[in-house]
């Protein structure tokens, strides 16, 4: 029995995935040759990375006027990428700050252009999504910039922001592929793929045609995504098996349904644990209601003094991963599409009875 991994990233894979790269590590379709060894150039390679893409596109619904590039550096070069391929002829950039990760983006923003702060969530200790008609947008930024899932403070948009025509960006790493998404309302959509997408050292990013060619004459060539973008990725050298497992979940997620049954199931998974938390007095979560998060889900409980006893035990019961960011504290369990229905059973069970033998 594999252990129930509740990591927020790197995070749990699909066991099929697992089991048909391990059958094809050494020999991929009768090459002679694992992936870990194709030249990028190859046919083989290239066929795996075209039809990655393909899948991608089609569990996405990604419009034809999207190009879909699969880069390295993950979300975090990205925050240095998106201004200094966006800005162009402008010098400042809306951003939302609603955690943790909306601040490394808007730090790393700052040493490119002027960063307006649009809304934040400091108020409330980053526990929910501001309201759009607090925000104060400027019609002359380059962009509007959002994280649309805080993976450590564990809030997410369950609404797409109206920007009035300004390209609207989203850090999507810890929620992409989780739900339905209406592309055509983005300019720019990237995430790390190590949470619901594949191992780490895949970036993915999703740029609508007329947002190519903006970028600051300091942009590297590898991190210039018009560049990227007419070589099919593969300016340099990409993350190539990292694409191939990506690929390979890709199918997973079509062979279960695509993303409209996925979402039910991830819908179903995070209330067995949200409605186990709200009628528990030993247990809490302070997010919004309506913001809070389907994949990372926060808690803490009434006495931090049993933090140790509770992981330690979760453990015991083969669960781990459980222990929060260390910047918030508390307890974390992520629940990405990979993880069973059955595992979150099981934490629920075994929270009821800690609560029982503690409480």
């Amino acid at each position: 029995m594999r252990t129930f991994n509740f990591s927020a990233g790197p995070a749990v894979l699909p066991e099929p995935v697992l089991r048909r790269a391990a059958d094809e590590m050494l020999d991929w379709h009768g090459s002679g040759m694992s992936v870990m060894e194709m030249s990028h150039r190859g046919k083989e390679f290239i066929g795996i990375a075209s039809k990655a893409e393909s899948d991608f596109r089609k569990l996405l619904a990604v419009p034809d006027n999207y190009r879909v590039l699969f880069l390295q550096g993950g979300a975090m070069a990205e925050n240095a990428l998106i201004p200094m391929n966006l800005l162009g002829e402008k010098t400042s950039a809306d951003y939302v700050n609603t955690g943790e990760w909306s601040k490394k983006s808007i730090k790393e923003a700052g040493k490119y252009c002027k960063v307006n702060v649009a809304a934040t969530a400091a108020d409330r200790d980053f526990t929910y999504v501001p309201a759009q008609d607090t925000w104060q947008l400027d019609p002359n930024a380059a962009y509007v910039h959002i994280c649309t899932n805080e993976t450590i403070g564990g809030v997410e948009y369950n609404w797409v922001p109206d920007t009035h025509g300004v390209p609207l960006v989203a850090d999507m790493s810890s929620h992409l592929l989780s739900r339905a998404v209406d592309v055509a309302k983005y300019g720019v959509i990237y995430g790390g793929a190590q949470k619901n997408i594949g191992p780490a050292g895949l970036t993915l990013v999703v740029v609508r045609d007329d947002l190519l060619g903006h970028a600051l004459p300091i942009t590297p060539s590898a991190f210039n995504w018009k560049e990227q973008a007419d070589n099919d990725s593969m300016l340099n050298t990409p993350p190539t098996y990292s694409i191939y497992i990506a690929g390979l979940v890709f199918e997973w997620l079509l062979e279960q349904g695509g993303i409209e049954a996925i979402e039910k199931r991830n819908i179903a998974k995070a209330a067995l644990l949200y409605d186990y938390l709200d009628q528990s007095r030993f247990y809490s979560n302070p997010v919004a209601r309506g913001d809070r998060s389907r994949m990372n889900i926060p808690f803490r409980l009434a006495d931090a003094a049993l933090d140790d006893a509770f992981l330690k035990g979760a453990q015991q019961n083969n669960m781990v991963q459980l222990k929060g960011h260390r910047v918030v504290g508390g307890m974390r369990a992520s629940i990405y599409n990979a993880m069973p229905v059955e595992g979150v059973q099981a934490l629920v069970a075994y929270m009821k009875e800690f609560e029982r033998t503690h409480g």
